[in-house]
């Protein structure tokens, strides 16, 4: 993917904020916020209120920010992210970072985290965390997260540390091609679809501030541990459904092989009056096979459509939302 980020042109950057209740850590946030970043003429603020019930639109304005898109009530991280990604890309917006509200991430890496981008090596960047050095984090959480980047490598056939991180730049071209399924969250599945849409995603280390709240994301480690494992299970079904299903469906077929070879060979010495389960377990097992294997081609029919759609997604975006956009600051409902 050719990264379209030209310096001869206006370059705008905005940082995009998710926000549900965060009256008290947003101004600390905003704070360490930059206005000025080398590579660009502008750099603007926009926050997306998702239901937040204690003044958070306000206190962003007040503090500010130069747009707040809000939703009426609470939609959750993976949709407020892509209507933060929908409104930058409509305000002109060349290059986008998103951060999180709660000042996790030291704003002073925002230069290096552009650095590829205005390099012209990378479309997406995303900061990596010292997970091993997070006190915050449990030890269970620090697997999950090792674990769920190592599912996201494998699947998009990236090289990124830090999959779960929230951290990230972007060009205006990356940011129209992705779409989110996922209602937990976008972090891993924006990835995967980068992978597989030949957008050049890199990574770089990153350093985090003194926690300031509790994650909304992990109520509790199994609340985590159940929502992480059915994420990671989706990931497959979803972006490797063909074999995904295949290998169910081979291995179904392989057991019921076995099973009535088993038989044969009691039925061919004369003592398979006591084996008949067997014979009907196999059957079940090479009919289970048979319709999963068949599933396998369909969903990777599915999957083929589902492409051909985002790709005219893609290019309604484009005669959508054409670089020209007038920049109107506010609060806009969603």
């Amino acid at each position: 993917m050719k990264n379209t980020c030209s310096l001869e042109k206006h370059m705008k950057l905005i940082i995009q904020i998710p926000c549900f209740n965060e009256a008290e850590a947003l101004p600390v946030t905003l704070k360490d916020l930059p206005r000025d970043v080398p590579g660009f003429d502008s750099v603007e603020w926009l926050v997306i209120n998702d239901g937040s019930t204690d003044g958070t639109a306000e206190i962003a304005l007040n503090n500010g920010v130069d747009h707040v898109v809000s939703f009426t009530k609470n939609q959750g991280l993976a949709r407020a992210f892509l209507a933060g990604l929908d409104s930058c890309i409509k305000l002109g917006a060349d290059v986008i970072i998103n951060t999180d509200a709660d000042n996790q991430y030291m704003a002073a890496d925002i230069p290096a985290l552009l650095a590829p981008i205005l390099a012209g090596r990378a479309d997406v960047v995303i900061g990596a965390r010292p997970i091993d050095e997070i006190e915050s984090f449990s030890l269970a959480k620090k697997m999950l997260q090792k674990a769920g980047s190592s599912v996201v490598r494998f699947v998009s056939k990236t090289n990124i540390p830090d999959a779960p991180s929230g951290f990230r730049a972007m060009t205006r071209e990356a940011a129209m091609r992705f779409n989110v399924f996922n209602d937990y969250t976008y972090t891993l599945e924006t990835i995967i679809q980068a992978g597989q849409k030949n957008i050049v995603t890199t990574s770089i280390p990153v350093r985090i501030n003194r926690t300031l709240r509790p994650s909304r994301l992990v109520k509790s480690n199994s609340s985590y541990i159940r929502k992480s494992l059915v994420t990671i299970i989706r990931i497959f079904v979803v972006y490797k459904a063909f074999r995904f299903f295949m290998s169910v469906g081979l291995t179904a077929l392989l057991l019921g092989l076995i099973g009535g070879i088993r038989y044969l060979c009691y039925y061919v010495t004369g003592d398979s009056a006591g084996h008949v389960q067997s014979l009907i377990l196999s059957s079940i097992l090479l009919g289970v096979g048979f319709q999963t294997i068949l599933t396998a081609f369909l969903a990777d029919l599915l999957a083929v459509n589902r492409r051909l759609m985002e790709d005219v997604q893609y290019r309604v975006k484009k005669l959508e939302y054409p670089e020209t956009a007038d920049h109107h600051p506010g609060i806009r409902k969603t």
